[in-house]
């Protein structure tokens, strides 16, 4: 039995799509691993192909160990939900998955709208790192243990993540979770 989201989509979560959508895909991600990074061009036309019928969520899976900025560039993506620009630093931080050391954060901070002095002092004071930690937890409980690791209502998806074998799960969930 796949493991359920633990805790389910709330009001803390970052969500793209209609929050009626009739399927919910949740990835615990992380800014610095290849395999997310090869992901996200996937999801991105699964998102454009489904519109509204797709609500997309991403929570913060940084894998420190393995990479070392990760951690700094979930909590750079924080800084930039705070100021309604998640999504655009997202997209930011996955498109230069191989320059996240800090000057290049406060760099896409900038880019994005935020202040670059106050993104280089919430880096620096650790002002979003709760948030982040909050979001891995909630990953371990879900039993996440690698990334990117995705969700389709709620259950852990482990099939294939490439876009014909996802688009086709996310349809087939679309359709089941539709009225008569």
């Amino acid at each position: 039995m796949s493991p359920r989201l633990v805790p389910p989509v709330g009001p803390d979560d970052h969500e793209s799509g209609s929050p009626n959508a009739p399927v919910t895909l949740v990835e615990y991600g992380d800014f610095e691993c290849p395999h997310c990074g090869a992901a996200f061009p996937i999801v991105e036309r699964i998102r454009e192909r489904l519109g509204d019928r797709l609500r997309f969520v991403f929570r913060h899976f940084p894998l420190a160990e393995a990479h070392p900025h990760a951690e700094h560039a979930a909590e750079i993506a924080e800084a930039a939900g705070e100021h309604g620009a998640f999504w655009a630093m997202h997209r930011t931080l996955f498109e230069h998955q191989d320059a996240l050391d800090d000057a290049s954060l406060v760099r896409y901070a900038a880019g994005v709208g935020l202040d670059a002095e106050w993104a280089a002092g919430a880096l620096a004071a650790g002002t979003f790192m709760s948030r982040v930690r909050h979001q891995f937890m909630s990953g371990v409980r879900s039993g996440v243990n690698g990334t990117p690791t995705f969700f389709i209502n709620g259950m852990r998806y482990d099939l294939a993540v490439n876009e014909r074998v996802l688009l086709a799960t996310l349809e087939s969930a679309a359709l089941a979770s539709s009225p008569v």
